[in-house]
């Protein structure tokens, strides 16, 4: 399966702004690329690309002062397989884990597992270990938030989510990356491309997507709260710890949001 995806963004300044940015396909997708990864900018400006301590492509730039259209526009080759569904996985013990795993049981800027460690071991203590309490801990998020664009806000944490219930993606993943954390399954935040394939459209304009991932059996698996079903098409931009990892946009100073526009489609016939 192709997916053509991208994004056509333009930020606006009245004085020169720096700004980092993960608008980059994770370094795990670049072999399928069809289509050479570049990012596009007007007026054409230096930037530079290095790598976070997450494994994340990072890019550097300046916004000129009166602003920057931001582009890119690719093709990326996907299985097409929904996401893999491994009921026997397990939950390994803390101190089976891998040195690199512990960052991701640990609270965040956005999880505050502290706040919310007595009521995940209320509802799911009686769960078994491993893949079915990862799957009620999904459940539970998915029915108990109401999503909505209006519900947005950047300083929304999982506390908030669950005590508001009502968000957008990141609220769900925050809050069910939060409840695997209290339960000690190690759990990190994910956003990348998500379009409408395979399931019937959704008539809203598309946005990034995200999602989470959870360690057990010895790797990562991908859930998604908001959604609640295997999907296929992801294509994985940054993960961290929370959205304070994987922002899309960093500005240090003023820059407003003039445009934002994001594609994701199959490809028909490719």
């Amino acid at each position: 399966m192709l997916i053509r995806t991208g994004y056509d963004i333009r930020f606006e300044a009245d004085a020169p702004v720096p700004m980092m940015a993960l608008l980059s396909v994770h370094p795990s997708r670049l072999r399928d690329l069809r289509t050479t990864h570049r990012i596009v900018t007007t007026p054409d400006i230096p930037v530079y690309d290095f790598l976070d301590s997450f494994g994340n492509t990072c890019t550097r730039l300046v916004v000129p002062a009166g602003g920057i259209d931001i582009s890119c526009d690719l093709l990326v080759e996907d299985t097409g397989e929904p996401d893999p569904i491994a009921e026997d996985a397990g939950q390994w013990a803390i101190e089976d884990l891998p040195h690199e795993v512990l960052p991701f049981l640990l609270a965040s800027r956005y999880c505050e597992t502290e706040r919310l460690a007595d009521t995940a071991w209320q509802l799911f203590s009686d769960i078994a270990p491993g893949w079915k309490r990862v799957q009620a801990i999904v459940e539970f998020t998915h029915n108990h938030i109401e999503f909505g664009y209006h519900h947005a806000r950047p300083s929304k944490t999982a506390w908030d989510a669950h005590q508001e219930q009502k968000g957008v993606c990141r609220d769900f993943a925050h809050l069910a990356v939060t409840l695997c954390r209290c339960m000690n399954i190690p759990a990190r935040y994910c956003t990348g491309y998500l379009g409408d394939i395979g399931i019937p459209p959704v008539d809203a304009p598309m946005d990034f997507s995200a999602w989470f991932e959870v360690f057990l059996g010895g790797r990562w698996y991908t859930f998604d709260a908001r959604h609640n079903r295997p999907r296929i098409g992801r294509i994985l931009m940054a993960r961290g710890r929370d959205a304070t990892d994987t922002a899309l946009t960093t500005a240090f100073g003023p820059a407003r949001l003039a445009k934002f526009e994001v594609h994701t489609d199959e490809v028909v016939g490719g």
